[in-house]
């Protein structure tokens, strides 16, 4: 973890703890200009739709907390990216790698930004199998599956901040 949070150049961690927190919290209020969606996807939301582009991520968290990276492959071009977020819960100790397909992205310039994420059921999660259905406020929806190794106390949805590496 210690060499993701040094790989953070440009993500300051102050700024995405505060755009989680202002997003989760506008998120529960129900507020209509949310940054982060309110709604979180699932299969009915990309029913007949075709992928788009495809992801694979891998984020660590630790408490509530999460870093991580990833690569997106759109138009034929591959485009690295860093993460942050947080737990909406009482936190984790776990890591996380997925891939998946990316739908309803147009032009590269909307994957970036906050992401909300439905990690599947309120409770404690396991090691284990990894299904998450992530949307932000561009209309941008991933489905990613993969493994999930250590312990997450989680009310079933998190928050992440999605940039582009320079």
């Amino acid at each position: 973890m210690t060499d993701m949070l040094a790989n953070r150049t440009t993500l300051n961690r102050r700024t995405v703890l505060g755009l989680v927190v202002a997003g989760a919290g506008l998120s529960a209020a129900g507020c209509v200009s949310s940054p982060v969606p309110v709604a979180v996807p699932n299969q009915r939301t990309i029913e007949g739709l075709a992928p788009s582009g495809r992801v694979t991520m891998t984020q660590t968290f630790v408490a509530g907390v999460g870093v991580g990276k990833g690569v997106l492959a759109f138009g034929g071009k591959s485009y690295p990216f860093k993460l942050a977020g947080t737990v909406v819960g009482p936190g984790s100790v776990s890591r996380i790698q997925v891939s998946g397909d990316v739908y309803r992205l147009k032009d590269v310039a909307e994957f970036a930004g906050i992401y909300s994420e439905s990690t599947g059921p309120i409770g404690l999660e396991t090691s284990g199998r990894s299904n998450l259905w992530l949307e932000n406020a561009a209309g941008v929806v991933m489905h990613l599956t993969g493994e999930t190794t250590g312990v997450t106390l989680s009310l079933g949805r998190d928050e992440i901040v999605i940039e582009f590496l320079p």
